[in-house]
């Protein structure tokens, strides 16, 4: 999958309403919709949370005292950059809308079959 720079281009980072009927449309159930965006969503916030971590530990520097603190320039536009990326739902939405999103049923088999 591409990086979450790319990913999110273009993508306004403020909570619009959305259709609900749309959503359900997706999967015939606005529950199993829901919980879709919500485990894409969270698969999205931990790549995001490891991404900054990567990004920042670049600019680690192991010192035993804590006077030593320096601000780096580029360290805090790494930190902005990242504050101001569209919450996790808003781009799981987006991807599930927009059919990027592929899901399937690990039972639904087993279950069709007794």
């Amino acid at each position: 999958m591409t990086d979450i720079k790319t990913q999110v281009q273009g993508l306004d980072a403020n909570v619009q309403a959305r259709d609900i009927t749309a959503i359900a449309a997706k999967t015939g159930n606005i529950y199993e919709s829901l919980n879709i965006i919500a485990k894409r969503a969270n698969q999205l916030s931990v790549d995001i949370k490891q991404e900054l971590h990567n990004k920042l530990d670049e600019f680690a520097v192991s010192s035993d005292t804590i006077e030593e603190v320096q601000e780096n320039k580029e360290q805090i536009e790494i930190s902005k950059f990242y504050e101001r990326l569209p919450n996790p739902v808003i781009i799981s939405i987006n991807e599930f809308m927009s059919d990027q999103i592929h899901h399937h049923y690990k039972n639904r088999g087993a279950e069709s079959a007794e």
